[in-house]
């Protein structure tokens, strides 16, 4: 697939860092690093969240109950990582919410913001690996996106993180 031209330097544009936000301990590592790199930068921040649409549930608008949910949810976890983001470098964010397969979506908004200049993940510090996004995207996937994708060690703590990010 050709990607867009990123446009983030060109007058009128300013870079931004995009996290993926959900549910994991390890994303709020990866919102305080892009946080750092976004104030030291004077770059943007968007955060993302993706939820899989409800299947095989549209009898009864028992769909779109799930829908309403899940976009509830998403909201709560974008909130809680603007927070995150205020604190840890009073930087502002955009948020997104997306349905369907997390990837495609990612790389959806990739598309439709220029502007998007770097993808930022935090890595799980579990023994099962990690996290599925940080795998297939550090693997065959990372070569065909259209920005660097920058993978945050989920176990740094804030000093680290700010030592390293500015």
């Amino acid at each position: 697939m050709a990607y867009s031209r990123r446009r983030s330097y060109e007058p009128g544009h300013r870079p931004k860092f995009l996290v993926i936000i959900d549910e994991t301990h390890e994303c709020a590592r990866a919102v305080r690093f892009a946080a750092r790199r976004v104030a030291r930068l004077g770059a943007k921040l968007v955060l993302l969240s993706v939820s899989e649409p409800p299947d095989g549930f549209e009898w009864l608008g028992v769909g779109d109950v799930m829908r309403a949910e899940a976009e509830e949810e998403a909201q709560e976890r974008l909130e809680q990582a603007a927070e995150i983001a205020r604190e840890a470098a009073g930087v502002q964010s955009e948020h997104a919410i997306r349905m369907g397969a997390k990837t495609d979506e990612i790389l959806k908004l990739i598309e439709e913001d220029e502007d998007i200049s770097f993808l930022v993940l935090a890595a799980g510090t579990a023994s099962e690996g990690p996290g599925p996004l940080v795998t297939s995207l550090a693997g065959k996937a990372a070569s065909t996106y259209p920005v660097p994708v920058v993978i945050v060690p989920g176990g740094l703590s804030d000093e680290e993180i700010d030592a390293i990010a500015g």
